[in-house]
Protein backbone atom coordinates (compact mmCIF):
# COMPACT_ATOMS: atom_id res chain seq x y z
CA UNK A 1 0.00 0.00 0.00
CA UNK A 2 0.97 3.38 -1.42
CA UNK A 3 1.47 6.42 1.52
CA UNK A 4 2.67 10.00 1.05
CA UNK A 5 6.39 8.60 2.52
CA UNK A 6 6.59 6.94 -1.13
CA UNK A 7 6.11 9.79 -3.31
CA UNK A 8 7.80 12.61 -4.70
CA UNK A 9 6.01 15.80 -6.45
CA UNK A 10 7.57 17.54 -9.06
CA UNK A 11 7.03 21.56 -9.22
CA UNK A 12 7.73 23.44 -12.55
CA UNK A 13 10.18 26.25 -11.26
CA UNK A 14 10.46 27.89 -15.09
CA UNK A 15 8.48 30.95 -13.17
CA UNK A 16 5.44 31.75 -11.21
CA UNK A 17 5.03 31.04 -7.47
CA UNK A 18 6.48 27.42 -7.51
CA UNK A 19 8.13 28.01 -3.99
CA UNK A 20 4.73 28.69 -2.56
CA UNK A 21 3.73 25.00 -3.64
CA UNK A 22 7.10 23.35 -2.36
CA UNK A 23 6.31 25.20 1.17
CA UNK A 24 2.46 23.68 1.34
CA UNK A 25 3.94 20.31 0.49
CA UNK A 26 6.73 20.38 2.61
CA UNK A 27 3.96 21.36 5.51
CA UNK A 28 2.24 17.79 4.54
CA UNK A 29 5.17 15.88 4.75
CA UNK A 30 5.35 15.38 1.17
CA UNK A 31 8.79 15.15 -1.01
CA UNK A 32 9.32 17.11 -3.40
CA UNK A 33 11.56 18.51 -5.98
CA UNK A 34 11.83 21.73 -8.37
CA UNK A 35 11.90 21.06 -11.73
CA UNK A 36 14.34 23.21 -14.24
CA UNK A 37 15.46 20.30 -16.31
CA UNK A 38 14.48 17.14 -18.27
CA UNK A 39 16.63 15.07 -15.76
CA UNK A 40 14.49 16.20 -12.95
CA UNK A 41 11.39 14.43 -14.29
CA UNK A 42 13.40 11.14 -13.21
CA UNK A 43 11.57 9.18 -9.86
CA UNK A 44 8.76 11.79 -10.07
CA UNK A 45 5.15 10.52 -9.46
CA UNK A 46 3.00 13.77 -9.96
CA UNK A 47 3.45 17.18 -11.28
CA UNK A 48 2.57 20.75 -10.65
CA UNK A 49 2.01 23.58 -13.07
CA UNK A 50 2.58 26.65 -11.15
CA UNK A 51 0.60 30.27 -11.93
CA UNK A 52 2.41 32.63 -13.32
CA UNK A 53 2.43 33.97 -17.40
CA UNK A 54 1.38 30.75 -19.65
CA UNK A 55 2.66 32.37 -22.62
CA UNK A 56 6.00 33.11 -21.25
CA UNK A 57 6.00 29.56 -19.60
CA UNK A 58 5.24 28.16 -22.44
CA UNK A 59 8.19 29.63 -24.31
CA UNK A 60 10.62 29.30 -21.66
CA UNK A 61 10.06 25.70 -21.46
CA UNK A 62 10.16 24.86 -25.16
CA UNK A 63 14.01 26.75 -25.72
CA UNK A 64 16.47 24.00 -26.53
CA UNK A 65 15.86 20.49 -28.33
CA UNK A 66 14.71 17.98 -25.90
CA UNK A 67 12.22 20.87 -24.20
CA UNK A 68 10.83 20.67 -20.85
CA UNK A 69 7.46 21.47 -22.57
CA UNK A 70 7.95 18.02 -23.86
CA UNK A 71 8.49 16.29 -21.16
CA UNK A 72 5.63 17.90 -19.62
CA UNK A 73 3.51 16.33 -22.42
CA UNK A 74 4.83 13.20 -22.25
CA UNK A 75 4.02 12.89 -18.23
CA UNK A 76 0.17 13.84 -19.02
CA UNK A 77 -0.02 11.09 -21.07
CA UNK A 78 1.77 8.78 -19.03
CA UNK A 79 -1.41 8.81 -16.64
CA UNK A 80 0.51 10.54 -13.93
CA UNK A 81 -1.32 12.99 -12.17
CA UNK A 82 -0.86 16.53 -13.24
CA UNK A 83 -2.40 19.87 -11.17
CA UNK A 84 -2.15 23.04 -13.01
CA UNK A 85 -2.99 26.40 -10.87
CA UNK A 86 -3.98 29.58 -12.98
CA UNK A 87 -1.62 29.50 -16.07
CA UNK A 88 -1.20 25.68 -15.35
CA UNK A 89 -4.38 25.50 -16.09
CA UNK A 90 -4.40 27.55 -19.61
CA UNK A 91 -1.32 24.88 -20.61
CA UNK A 92 -3.54 21.67 -19.79
CA UNK A 93 -6.26 22.82 -21.96
CA UNK A 94 -6.95 21.70 -25.25
CA UNK A 95 -8.81 24.92 -26.66
CA UNK A 96 -7.94 28.41 -25.29
CA UNK A 97 -10.45 31.68 -25.95
CA UNK A 98 -8.46 34.74 -26.21
CA UNK A 99 -5.21 34.23 -26.81
CA UNK A 100 -2.40 36.36 -27.96
CA UNK A 101 -1.84 37.02 -31.15
CA UNK A 102 0.16 34.22 -32.92
CA UNK A 103 -1.51 31.90 -30.51
CA UNK A 104 0.34 29.59 -27.67
CA UNK A 105 1.67 26.47 -27.19
CA UNK A 106 -0.18 24.23 -25.18
CA UNK A 107 0.08 21.09 -23.42
CA UNK A 108 -2.83 19.77 -23.43
CA UNK A 109 -5.13 16.66 -22.09
CA UNK A 110 -8.27 18.24 -20.34
CA UNK A 111 -11.34 18.54 -22.41
CA UNK A 112 -11.71 22.09 -21.79
CA UNK A 113 -12.21 25.48 -23.28
CA UNK A 114 -10.46 27.60 -21.23
CA UNK A 115 -10.38 32.11 -21.30
CA UNK A 116 -7.50 33.46 -20.33
CA UNK A 117 -7.60 36.83 -17.73
CA UNK A 118 -11.54 35.90 -18.14
CA UNK A 119 -11.80 38.04 -15.34
CA UNK A 120 -9.70 41.22 -16.01
CA UNK A 121 -6.19 42.67 -15.35
CA UNK A 122 -4.51 42.33 -12.73
CA UNK A 123 -5.55 45.25 -10.58
CA UNK A 124 -9.36 43.39 -10.41
CA UNK A 125 -8.03 40.67 -8.86
CA UNK A 126 -10.11 39.76 -6.25
CA UNK A 127 -10.56 36.90 -3.19
CA UNK A 128 -14.04 34.79 -2.73
CA UNK A 129 -15.58 31.80 -0.63
CA UNK A 130 -15.23 28.67 -2.49
CA UNK A 131 -16.00 24.98 -1.46
CA UNK A 132 -13.44 22.80 -0.77
CA UNK A 133 -12.11 19.90 -2.52
CA UNK A 134 -13.80 16.20 -1.56
CA UNK A 135 -11.27 15.30 0.66
CA UNK A 136 -11.98 11.52 2.03
CA UNK A 137 -13.14 11.63 5.71
CA UNK A 138 -14.25 15.41 5.52
CA UNK A 139 -11.01 16.55 6.36
CA UNK A 140 -11.16 19.52 7.91
CA UNK A 141 -7.79 20.39 9.24
CA UNK A 142 -5.91 23.40 7.83
CA UNK A 143 -2.19 23.25 7.93
CA UNK A 144 -0.97 27.03 9.01
CA UNK A 145 2.20 28.82 10.39
CA UNK A 146 2.21 30.22 13.34
CA UNK A 147 4.77 31.81 15.84
CA UNK A 148 4.79 29.26 19.19
CA UNK A 149 7.46 30.77 21.15
CA UNK A 150 9.05 33.08 19.10
CA UNK A 151 9.27 29.94 16.82
CA UNK A 152 7.57 29.58 13.15
CA UNK A 153 6.03 26.12 13.53
CA UNK A 154 3.33 24.63 11.37
CA UNK A 155 0.41 23.48 13.19
CA UNK A 156 -2.87 21.74 12.32
CA UNK A 157 -6.17 23.81 13.40
CA UNK A 158 -9.93 22.63 12.99
CA UNK A 159 -11.21 25.01 10.23
CA UNK A 160 -14.19 26.94 11.90
CA UNK A 161 -16.18 27.86 8.86
CA UNK A 162 -19.30 26.00 8.37
CA UNK A 163 -19.08 22.29 9.01
CA UNK A 164 -16.31 21.59 6.44
CA UNK A 165 -14.74 24.91 5.86
CA UNK A 166 -15.13 27.14 3.16
CA UNK A 167 -11.50 27.89 0.96
CA UNK A 168 -10.66 31.03 0.26
CA UNK A 169 -10.15 31.13 -3.27
CA UNK A 170 -7.22 33.76 -4.98
CA UNK A 171 -7.99 34.68 -8.08
CA UNK A 172 -4.66 37.14 -10.07
CA UNK A 173 -5.52 37.62 -13.17
CA UNK A 174 -7.00 34.62 -13.54
CA UNK A 175 -9.37 32.34 -16.74
CA UNK A 176 -11.97 30.81 -16.41
CA UNK A 177 -13.31 27.43 -17.78
CA UNK A 178 -15.79 28.38 -20.56
CA UNK A 179 -17.38 24.71 -21.60
CA UNK A 180 -16.30 21.13 -20.49
CA UNK A 181 -16.10 17.69 -22.26
CA UNK A 182 -18.70 14.90 -20.67
CA UNK A 183 -15.91 13.14 -18.60
CA UNK A 184 -14.60 16.53 -16.88
CA UNK A 185 -15.78 16.92 -13.82
CA UNK A 186 -16.66 20.39 -12.39
CA UNK A 187 -15.39 20.79 -8.54
CA UNK A 188 -15.88 24.34 -8.49
CA UNK A 189 -17.89 27.20 -8.93
CA UNK A 190 -17.52 31.02 -8.60
CA UNK A 191 -20.42 33.68 -8.34
CA UNK A 192 -20.37 36.70 -10.37
CA UNK A 193 -22.36 39.63 -10.78
CA UNK A 194 -22.68 40.56 -14.63
CA UNK A 195 -23.46 44.22 -16.06
CA UNK A 196 -27.33 43.41 -15.91
CA UNK A 197 -26.55 42.63 -12.29
CA UNK A 198 -28.08 38.93 -13.18
CA UNK A 199 -25.98 36.18 -11.41
CA UNK A 200 -23.84 33.68 -13.36
CA UNK A 201 -21.87 30.69 -12.13
CA UNK A 202 -18.54 30.60 -13.54
CA UNK A 203 -16.06 27.00 -13.62
CA UNK A 204 -12.95 27.83 -11.50
CA UNK A 205 -12.39 23.89 -11.03
CA UNK A 206 -12.17 20.61 -12.92
CA UNK A 207 -11.06 16.83 -12.73
CA UNK A 208 -10.48 14.97 -15.78
CA UNK A 209 -8.97 11.15 -14.93
CA UNK A 210 -5.05 12.48 -13.79
CA UNK A 211 -5.52 15.86 -14.11
CA UNK A 212 -6.67 18.62 -12.03
CA UNK A 213 -6.85 22.11 -12.74
CA UNK A 214 -7.85 25.34 -11.08
CA UNK A 215 -8.25 28.61 -12.18
CA UNK A 216 -7.23 29.94 -8.26
CA UNK A 217 -4.35 30.32 -6.46
CA UNK A 218 -4.24 27.84 -3.39
CA UNK A 219 -0.39 28.03 -2.52
CA UNK A 220 -0.86 31.80 -1.74
CA UNK A 221 -3.18 30.75 1.03
CA UNK A 222 -2.61 29.09 4.52
CA UNK A 223 -4.85 26.23 3.16
CA UNK A 224 -3.63 23.10 2.68
CA UNK A 225 -6.59 21.39 1.69
CA UNK A 226 -6.08 21.40 -2.30
CA UNK A 227 -2.88 19.97 -1.99
CA UNK A 228 -4.08 17.47 -0.05
CA UNK A 229 -6.58 15.95 -1.95
CA UNK A 230 -4.08 16.11 -4.85
CA UNK A 231 -2.02 14.33 -3.04
CA UNK A 232 -4.97 11.01 -1.88
CA UNK A 233 -4.95 11.58 -5.64
CA UNK A 234 -1.33 10.69 -6.08
CA UNK A 235 -1.98 7.99 -3.34
CA UNK A 236 -4.69 5.71 -4.94
CA UNK A 237 -3.35 6.35 -8.31
CA UNK A 238 0.22 4.55 -7.12
CA UNK A 239 -1.78 1.66 -4.98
Amino acid sequence: MTDINNITVGVVALQGAFIEHCEILDKLNVKNKQIRTIEDFENVDALILPGGESTAMAKVSSLGGNSIFQEISKFVKSNKPVWGTCAGLILLADKVDGQKKGGQSLVGGLDIIASRNFFGAQVKSFEAPLEPPPLSGNDNHVTKKRKLNNEEKVVEEEDDVGSNGTFNGVFIRAPAILSTGKNVEVLNTVDIVKEDDTHDKVIVAVKQNNLLATAFHPELTDDSRWHQYFVEDIVKKKS
